[in-house]
């Protein structure tokens, strides 16, 4: 069965397609992703499109999904590398990827999500982590 590698860094997730997504392929990256954000409680997942020329709505639709996993399982989700082409054509399908921040490239991404989490640890200091108790 083929698979899309994750790559830990710490406490991010590293996701880079290079190869053409099609459905079977994007559930099976879903599945494996949300297992992966569980097991090793991952707090940012990066996501290189940058080798797909094509993203359809379909594919579009479950990277969102993917987000809003990640987000209930405390994870953040940014999504680098759009090509200008893929970004003109979700414009036209009506798709706006809620829940999904892009980034232009990999260091951007990794930017965003550590002030991501930072911020996000401010908060549980500042309110207190309920998950303590």
């Amino acid at each position: 069965m083929e698979r899309i590698p994750i790559l830990r860094m710490g406490n991010y997730l590293l996701v880079t397609i290079q190869v053409d997504m099609h459905d079977k392929l994007a559930l099976t990256l879903q599945d494996d992703l949300t297992n992966r954000i569980s097991e090793v409680s991952a707090k940012g997942v990066l996501i290189d499109i940058s080798s797909l020329e094509i993203v359809d709505s379909f594919i579009g639709r479950t990277l969102a999904n993917i987000a809003s996993m990640a987000k209930v399982l405390d994870a953040e989700t940014v999504v680098v590398g759009m090509q200008p082409a893929v970004a003109i054509t979700l414009v036209e399908l009506g798709m706006s990827l809620p829940g999904i921040r892009t980034a232009l490239n990999v260091e951007s991404g990794m930017e965003y999500l550590r002030d991501a989490v930072a911020n996000h640890e401010e908060r549980d200091d500042f309110y207190g982590d309920s998950t303590e108790d």
